[in-house]
């Protein structure tokens, strides 16, 4: 038997970041061109005859709607880069401890990492809840009631991957699954 289990946690570096921070790149590329072919009177963007705009209010807002754009796209690269959310989940039964590791924005806070006993662990909880914002997460419960979360951000998974991953976390910590009927 294998007594170490890591699973991977996929942070921000996932393709649909990706998509939405080059597209609002561009569109915000586009936006600000545009308004600055406005003030110069001069074709910046080919294809467009964005020139004949007037700057005042036409131009600015443009700039102003591009250049917030823009921002919004550095701060997504910038997730991207910097990989936040992304990291692992160790269940080592050799030492004894279970490791959540986890990567936040630069600074003193940037890693988490988090550290309990096997022997502080009383079940695996799963949340499955349905509707606009369905949930379906997969808790650590501690025996003082805690619950940490151990399922990444973002697109449910399937109830049956999920269902999956929780037995065969709880059998492998040799703990109950609480939630799943």
């Amino acid at each position: 038997m294998n007594n170490i289990r890591i699973e991977k946690i996929l942070g921000s570096r996932r393709f649909s970041n990706y998509w939405w921070a080059t597209s609002i790149l561009l569109g915000g590329l586009g936006f600000f061109l545009v308004g600055l072919s406005s003030y110069f009177k001069r074709e910046l963007l080919p294809f467009t005859k964005s020139s004949e705009l007037l700057f005042l209010p036409q131009g600015i807002i443009m700039t102003f709607y591009g250049t917030i754009a823009i921002l919004i796209s550095l701060f997504l690269w910038s997730t991207i880069i910097w990989n936040i959310g992304g990291g692992y989940n160790e269940f080592n039964h050799e030492n004894g401890k279970i490791t959540i590791f986890r990567l936040g924005f630069p600074g003193k806070n940037r890693i988490l990492e988090l550290t309990y006993s096997i022997k502080e662990i009383q079940s695996i909880k799963v949340n499955i809840q349905e509707g606009l914002n369905p949930k379906r997460e997969i808790y650590l419960k501690t025996k003082d009631k805690r619950e940490i979360p151990l399922t990444r951000v973002g697109q449910p998974m399937l109830l049956s991957d999920i269902e999956e991953q929780a037995s065969s976390l709880a059998q492998f910590l040799g703990v109950v699954i609480e939630g799943v009927e």
